[in-house]
């Protein structure tokens, strides 16, 4: 009986251990394939999945021949040479060979690199074509190894340069086109996981294989007219040359759509060897990153607020004195002695500050640059005609410049008088530009573009239609006024020099440059700014001169870059003349 007792606790002890032990593992069980389930699914697949990324191909850039695109930025595949110093058995052959084939793309000291033999991976060259690649792997080097890499090719050399930009090292965009519109052309990248063997090697077959094709970049069509992008830089630098100066801009707009057919400034750089730059400020584009006192190519901006508002018109008269007081100011004429009365058309041939300081108070009381009148003045300036505030231009880099408003101390009647004339005021050439073709199109304010379209399997998709973004800044009325108004003053000038038969108005410009206290005596900028055509607008162009400690006038330096510019669009766009 004591037996029968002794063995049966020792089975309940038994099976307690064994309900415990399957306990353990049952909870064990739980604990790793519910509780622990995805760190381990994590695990596997760190071990089992082949991760690989498919890059987009970067969208290309094309300006325009006539309608037909041209392309202006491609892409070619170049090689990144490295080293595994670790198992390199003849250091001194390597270098051999790597001078003779790739001579200057490799590295500077990259002999050093070969003997770095603490590390597995060593760059050596850059920038190697299929062919010096092709040739160094014919050599069958020990432990050196290409990587293939997309690259940047610009078959018009340095055209337009700063329009477009340059891509860097790392694949991103900088300046111009390729800066702000980097994710458009960059497009996004496609991802594959493929589950591979124990060797590494990818299987084909299995549901755990998931692919995301690649999404490439858009193909983008420019605005810009390589052959009048190519007239222009050619025309920036001719003159740069002559006057000796450091910088020399020019943009070509339709008046009619806000698109941009050329931008040139000088100097430029080479987008292909951009790493070879030295001064930075050779990628940015004066014409929208360089804001500066417009001068007098803004009367034509007070005239037509003058005409707009009925405040006067260009046969109206006043009494020049060759100078005029505002509160403890006074303001003074560079030209002097057409005193008497006069016209507002004599001021704007002679350029007569004072006339427009009285076009300002005529858009006031009659008698002072009152808030009326600065408010109005503002108006038109920054809210109608773009001055003073960015555009929107598709190009990085664009800085807004600064009109002050009249309800800020600063706004007072000295400043905005000075404004009549284009003084206390920081505009970009591209908003002086886009004012202007309001101006002269009859009202219409265009945002400046510089995208055409895109280029989609090879054919051209012009985008949409431009429309005004702001209609009606001007009159129709005051349109045709203030054209009158320019080509009366240029043909009355040096009109001479224009070609027979068409409508070709404008303004000089002479800007001060401001220092502590005052204006530099030693510098300004030239300007000329101006359209052409038969009997509608068909350009507008704006030239600017700059040169440091040289002062340069718009009538007598600007002015010649403005003509040979629109002669040779005229002949260029077949525009028939008048008969």
């Amino acid at each position: 009986m004591k037996s029968e007792l002794l063995h049966g606790s020792r089975s309940r002890v038994f099976a307690g251990l064994l309900l415990a032990i399957t306990a353990i593992f049952v909870i064990r069980l739980f604990y790793l394939q519910i509780i622990q389930h995805d760190h381990y699914v994590a695990l596997a697949n760190t071990e089992q999945l082949k991760r690989e990324r498919i890059p987009a191909t970067r969208g290309e850039i094309y300006a325009l021949n006539g309608d037909s695109p041209v392309k202006m930025v491609m892409n070619e595949t170049v090689y990144t040479v490295f080293v595994d110093p670790s198992i390199l058995t003849d250091t001194k052959e390597v270098a051999t060979v790597m001078k003779e084939i790739a001579g200057g793309n490799v590295r500077t000291g990259f002999e050093e690199f070969l003997e770095r033999k603490d590390t597995r991976y060593q760059i050596i060259a850059n920038r190697l074509t299929r062919t010096q690649a092709d040739k160094i792997k014919e050599k069958s080097l020990k432990g050196i190894g290409f990587q293939a890499v997309s690259q940047r090719v610009y078959p018009e050399g340095q055209l337009a340069a700063q329009v477009l930009g340059f891509v860097n090292n790392e694949g991103a965009g900088n300046y111009g086109v390729e800066g702000k519109l980097n994710d458009r052309l960059n497009g996004i990248d496609g991802r594959l996981e493929t589950v591979k063997d124990v060797s590494d090697v990818p299987l084909t077959i299995g549901d755990r294989n998931v692919r995301e094709a690649a999404q490439n970049g858009e193909n983008i069509v420019l605005t810009i007219d390589r052959n009048v992008q190519s007239k222009a830089e050619e025309v920036v630098r001719a003159h740069a040359s002559k006057l000796g100066a450091d910088l020399v801009s020019a943009v070509v707009m339709d008046p009619k759509t806000g698109k941009v057919i050329a931008m040139a400034n000088t100097p430029s750089y080479n987008p292909a060897e951009y790493y070879k730059v030295t001064d930075a400020s050779h990628f940015n584009n004066a014409i929208i990153s360089k804001p500066f006192e417009p001068g007098s190519t803004v009367k034509t901006f007070t005239m037509s607020a003058a005409i707009d508002t009925n405040a006067a018109k260009a046969t109206d008269t006043f009494y020049n004195t060759d100078s005029i007081r505002i509160n403890d100011y006074v303001i003074g004429n560079a030209t002097k002695g057409r005193t008497g009365t006069i016209s507002f058309q004599t001021a704007m041939e002679w350029s007569l500050n004072t006339g427009f300081v009285t076009l300002g108070m005529r858009m006031g009381d009659g008698n002072s640059i009152n808030p009326k009148a600065r408010a109005t003045i503002y108006d038109y300036f920054h809210n109608k005609f773009g001055l003073g505030t960015a555009t929107g231009v598709e190009l990085a880099g664009e800085t807004g410049g600064r009109i002050v408003p009249p309800e800020q101390a600063d706004g007072n009647a000295v400043r905005y008088s000075n404004m009549t004339f284009g003084q206390g005021m920081d505009s970009t050439m591209l908003q002086v530009a886009t004012g202007f073709s309001s101006l002269v199109n009859g009202g219409d304010y265009y945002t400046p573009t510089v995208i055409a379209g895109t280029m989609n399997n090879g054919t051209y998709q012009p985008g949409v239609a431009p429309v005004p973004s702001r209609g009606a800044v001007i009159s129709p009325e005051t349109s045709r006024a203030i054209r009158a108004m320019m080509s009366e003053a240029r043909s009355s000038s040096i009109g001479s020099l224009d070609k027979k038969g068409y409508e070709i108005g404008g303004k000089t410009g002479t800007a001060q440059i401001p220092e502590a206290g005052g204006y530099s005596d030693s510098e300004t900028i030239a300007s000329y700014l101006g359209y052409g055509g038969a009997d509608t607008p068909e350009y507008v162009i704006m030239v600017s001169a700059y040169g440091q400690d040289k002062v340069f006038q718009g009538a007598r330096d600007a002015s010649p870059i403005f003509t040979d510019l629109s002669n040779w669009m005229l002949d260029y766009l077949k525009i028939q003349p008048k008969g």
